[in-house]
């Protein structure tokens, strides 16, 4: 395209066609700006394409942070109620546990031990309860508790007497002596039979508690609930056993 002076003020674009100086400078400066324009769109889709990847590794980077924050965390730890029941709470773990808290705990978890029937054998009753126990201890007593299911392997009823109030053997640790029968039932003896179950019972508080299972049945939240007091039995003694507190 070529353009002429036309009277000092017009220029020619063609032939038939002509355009004043302004509009000709407008016209000019609008190619420049479209130009600049275009100069500038990649430069911003850089810049834009940067920042989002800062962006990005900022998150992940805080991502990071708080994985580790929440693997360093302090657990939840338990608030203890007068009646001996526990709930959990965001706090700092404790060693301490109030006497009935621990009473109740021991109780409860002898009675759910040491009960089973035909419709709910020692087997399934072992394999969930024994969550309750220190892991190296629980290895140990299986096989006292094997001798218990041959004494009574239908029906085994635990009757508790007497707790006593806890005994302190060291921070976090306790020990409790509980005075108990054993009622055994067989086909054919509706009556039963008492057997003295007569024990010292070591516990000590741990930090974690074992994750209630997916499908759950009665027994499994019975123990959950249990686990909430953050407590575990690592030894198990005869009632006149003087080394009881010792050997672990």
């Amino acid at each position: 395209m070529v353009f002429n002076k036309w009277n000092g003020e017009e220029r020619r674009v063609n032939k038939n066609i002509l355009i004043p100086t302004t509009n000709y400078q407008l016209l000019m400066q609008t190619l420049n700006t479209d130009k600049n324009q275009t100069n500038i769109v990649p430069l911003f889709a850089i810049g834009t394409f940067g920042l989002h990847l800062f962006t990005l590794l900022l998150l992940m980077f805080h991502g990071g942070m708080l994985q580790q924050v929440k693997r360093k965390s302090v657990p939840q730890t338990l608030i203890q109620l007068k009646d001996g029941q526990v709930i959990t709470a965001d706090a700092k773990s404790s060693l301490e546990r109030n006497q009935e808290t621990i009473r109740r705990f021991v109780g409860e978890v002898m009675t759910l031990m040491f009960t089973w029937s035909p419709k709910q054998s020692s087997t399934v009753v072992w394999d969930v309860t024994s969550d309750l126990f220190r892991n190296d201890f629980k290895r140990e007593f299986a096989q006292s508790f094997n001798s218990f299911e041959l004494e009574s392997p239908e029906q085994n009823v635990l009757v508790i007497q007497n707790i006593s109030k806890p005994e302190v053997i060291a921070d976090g640790k306790w020990k409790v002596n509980i005075l108990a029968h054993r009622l055994i039932f067989t086909r054919g003896d509706s009556l039963g039979k008492s057997v003295p179950f007569n024990k010292q019972i070591l516990v000590e508080t741990k930090d974690e508690i074992t994750p209630l299972p997916r499908f759950s049945t009665p027994l499994n939240l019975a123990v959950y609930r249990l686990g909430e007091a953050r407590m575990q039995i690592y030894n198990i003694c005869d009632i006149e056993d003087k080394n009881c507190a010792t050997k672990k």
